[in-house]
């Protein structure tokens, strides 16, 4: 962030908090013209502190609005089989997110489907696919208190 100055700042939260905003209507919120408002969007995209723009969806109403953290724990840890885990995750599409963590565990999924049901066809079906899985366990959410979608700046 060194190289972020205060109308930095504020541009950024200004588009976390919605991507819709015009240059002109960004200018106008920091006391900037827009010239200089649309070099600086470009700079932050290209420098990669804006990763890509996204519409946040309502997972109730695209009936994905069963959310689970599934726990995976591998057979055995070499380069190989970490590697095929992920290669094969990433191709399935009711796995929002992933992440390798440390622990019990090496791996935290949130998976969003429509209910339990799916669910279990999900574990059995895709993740049983999987031969590198040793392990799973499952935390099922039963209300989202928070999830701003961004990162406080």
């Amino acid at each position: 962030m060194e190289h972020l100055d205060d109308k930095d700042i504020q541009l950024l939260r200004l588009l976390q908090k919605n991507t819709k905003l015009t240059v002109k209507e960004l200018a106008k919120e920091i006391n900037l013209s827009p010239s200089p408002v649309f070099e600086r969007v470009k700079r932050l995209e290209q420098e990669g502190y804006i990763k890509r723009y996204s519409a946040i969806l309502d997972a109730e109403k695209l009936n994905r609005g069963f959310t689970v953290f599934c726990q995976i724990k591998l057979k055995i840890h070499d380069r190989s089989v970490g590697h095929e885990f992920v290669s094969e995750i990433l191709e399935i599409e009711e796995v929002a997110e992933c992440y390798n963590i440390s622990g019990d565990f090496d791996f935290l999924l949130k998976v969003q489907v429509r209910d339990m049901k799916h669910y279990q066809d999900f574990v059995f079906n895709k993740l049983g696919s999987v031969d590198s899985i040793g392990s799973t366990h499952s935390t099922f959410v039963m209300a989202e208190v928070k999830n701003t979608h961004g990162l406080t700046i």
